[in-house]
């Protein structure tokens, strides 16, 4: 039986995909999602409250992103 028995696992590796399809969604007024995703909890609030700190933010995230996906799944390892 697995040790997490059903139970959601938030220590997994992420996916570029999913947090670049997260990080689009801004343009639809969802900012901060991605943030969320890769446990940043507190940028998160801050993203979605501010519009993705007036879009400066998630455009600094477009070019970012890919790497605070690697540094989060290397910690995992």
């Amino acid at each position: 039986m697995p040790l997490n028995c059903g139970k959601l696992n938030y220590l997994e590796m992420k996916s570029k995909g999913v947090a670049y399809f997260l990080l689009a969604l801004s343009l639809f007024g969802l900012s901060g999602l991605h943030r969320f995703y890769l446990g940043k909890v507190g940028t998160g609030i801050l993203w979605f409250l501010t519009l993705g700190l007036v879009g400066f933010g998630t455009l600094f995230d477009l070019f970012t992103l890919g790497t605070k996906v690697d540094v989060y799944n290397s910690k995992l390892k």
